[in-house]
């Protein structure tokens, strides 16, 4: 790895947990957690989808359609109101115990860290808000502005652009395989955010590097002075 002058992060499943969904599931199902499952794997399918088609919508947009076919294949039926509430909990979930000290750890090391993520600007604002992390990071880059979805290398090097940084100085973080692959392959060093949940792909070939908690990427990482 060179010298890494950026850190972008992705949000969902890296800085705050989209499990936690699976509380509001329950008060409306009796078994929320394959309905969960399905809602979130039809989500990450869909974005798959629309960049392989050129059909792109927003995030929410998909995560809606992806919400009412979870809700179907399971034989459940809500009201409107209840499936908006549902969905409305992307905007409120729980911020990993890791995060606000690892990002606090880059800002005091000099290093701009920036979220990169398939939400749209909306949701990425909530989720900063929520999670207290406005102060720790610079910006936040959505897949709204190129109108395609990660793993596509253009999100990866519109993200180069906007940091002002090199490609090859950015280190990307997540604990989603796919992701860290997207990375890599724009030109990034590609850092897998193990959280324990899923053994990495072997197909995808190796990480940059591996660690299973933010607060250890100072220390992992190559940082410029």
């Amino acid at each position: 790895m060179g010298s890494i002058e950026t850190v972008t992060l992705d949000s969902y499943s890296t800085l705050v947990d989209v499990e936690a969904v699976e509380s509001a599931l329950a008060d409306v199902v009796d078994d929320p957690e394959p309905v969960s499952n399905h809602w979130r794997s039809r989500s990450l399918m869909y974005t798959m989808v629309a960049n392989e088609i050129d059909e792109y919508d927003s995030f929410y947009a998909l995560n809606r359609a992806a919400l009412e076919h979870a809700l179907a294949a399971h034989g459940v039926d809500l009201t409107e109101s209840e499936r908006e509430a549902i969905l409305e909990t992307y905007h409120e979930l729980a911020v990993f115990d890791d995060v606000r000290e690892g990002l606090q750890r880059l800002h005091d090391a000099g290093v701009d860290a920036y979220v990169v993520s398939n939400g749209n600007p909306e949701m990425l604002s909530s989720m900063v808000s929520h999670a207290g992390i406005g102060d720790a990071i610079e910006d936040t880059i959505s897949a709204d502005e190129v109108a395609t979805f990660k793993p596509n290398v253009e999100i990866y090097r519109h993200a180069a652009a906007r940091t002002g940084t090199p490609v090859d100085r950015i280190a990307h973080v997540s604990a989603l395989f796919y992701d860290v692959l997207g990375a890599k392959h724009a030109g990034m060093t590609g850092v897998w955010l193990d959280r324990g949940k899923v053994p990495w792909d072997d197909f995808a070939g190796e990480p940059d590097a591996t660690v299973d908690d933010i607060r250890a990427l100072d220390d992992r990482l190559d940082l410029a002075d």
